[in-house]
């Protein structure tokens, strides 16, 4: 073959080959996106989810539709993620639950946080809450810590489900302040709600947005937030830290992912679309009012966020011998 044509040859190759390491990102997205909610339309996770499609809809001029695919705890629709393509068409909007607590809770999740996924950054935090009925004479953490240990296995502390942000804040909180009280599990939020309401269970840990109506009607009362800083929409209740437990912190993060191999190219450009969009003062009203904190990062630092609330809360689900079969 004369030398020209090899040469022709070749600077056509290391033309293909580099229009395709870029694989077109200066022009993603080009269709649809599809934003995968693992739970039911409703709750916090779907909440969060449609604020940033929205926003992303308009800063990247293409379509970002919610999907929520719910089942076994989140898991079926972040697996679902974790096994498709990798072209930035599919993300999924990740939570401490489904990234860092199943994982190792359910036997056959059939995902890795940290192999399967890459992350894009962080959208929101939130605290849970100790919250108690009016009428428990309990005012603070110490109060409650010393009222448990004077009356071992007394208390019964409601939580959600096995597994939730909820009960695995209970079960942190049992442990590090050394109480004996029984936490019982209900099947969601709702019902633990109406029983603390009801004073049928006198405190309970929970997240904050389906108690804030009644917290400010006095119907319930916050002891406390397992936040290192205290929450905005309730700036007069102390954190555990402040409240003598020491470095006590269970708080669940949103984000978003990708599934693994998404080129970089996306993600970068993903990861700063969605830290403008953070920013903007009518999102973090939007995340306030889902009873969050607007939280940013890069890309690697919600992968450092994962591996360091993995070890949390997995090593805890060891520990505390939990399975979900």
């Amino acid at each position: 073959m004369p030398r020209s044509v090899v040469a022709a040859l070749s600077a056509l190759a290391i033309v293909f080959a580099a229009a395709g390491a870029g694989i077109a990102a200066p022009d993603y997205p080009t269709r649809t996106v599809t934003l995968v909610v693992p739970f039911p339309p409703g709750g916090g996770v779907d909440a969060m989810a449609r604020v940033v499609a929205a926003k992303l809809s308009d800063a990247m001029r293409q379509q970002f539709v919610v999907d929520n695919r719910a089942g076994a705890g989140g898991t079926i629709g972040t697996r679902a993620v974790a096994q498709a393509a990798a072209d930035g068409y599919t993300l999924l909007l990740g939570h401490t639950g489904t990234i860092s607590i199943n994982p190792t809770l359910y036997a056959h999740a059939g995902y890795d946080p940290r192999k399967d996924f890459a992350p894009v950054g962080l959208v929101a935090s939130m605290p849970v809450a100790l919250l108690a009925h009016p009428s428990f004479p309990a005012k603070s953490i110490a109060d409650f810590i010393a009222m448990a240990k004077n009356n071992p296995g007394k208390f019964n502390l409601g939580t959600s489900a096995i597994g939730t942000g909820g009960y695995m804040c209970a079960e942190l909180f049992k442990s590090e302040a050394g109480v004996d009280v029984a936490i019982i599990p209900y099947k969601g939020t709702a019902p633990v709600m109406n029983d603390l309401l009801g004073g049928h269970v006198p405190i309970a840990f929970g997240v904050l947005p389906p108690a804030l109506g009644n917290l400010e009607a006095g119907k319930l009362r916050a002891i406390a937030v397992t936040s290192k800083k205290r929450f905005s929409l309730l700036p007069d209740v102390p954190t555990f830290d402040e409240s003598g437990m020491l470095g006590f912190e269970a708080v669940l993060h949103y984000g978003l992912l990708a599934p693994a191999g998404t080129p970089k190219e996306v993600i970068d450009r993903l990861s700063e679309e969605l830290r403008k969009i953070v920013d903007i003062p009518e999102v973090q009203t939007q995340i306030h009012k889902e009873g969050g904190d607007p939280l940013t990062s890069t890309a690697a630092e919600y992968a450092v966020d994962i591996d360091k609330e993995e070890k949390k809360w997995g090593g805890l689900v060891k520990k505390l011998g939990l399975k979900v079969e």
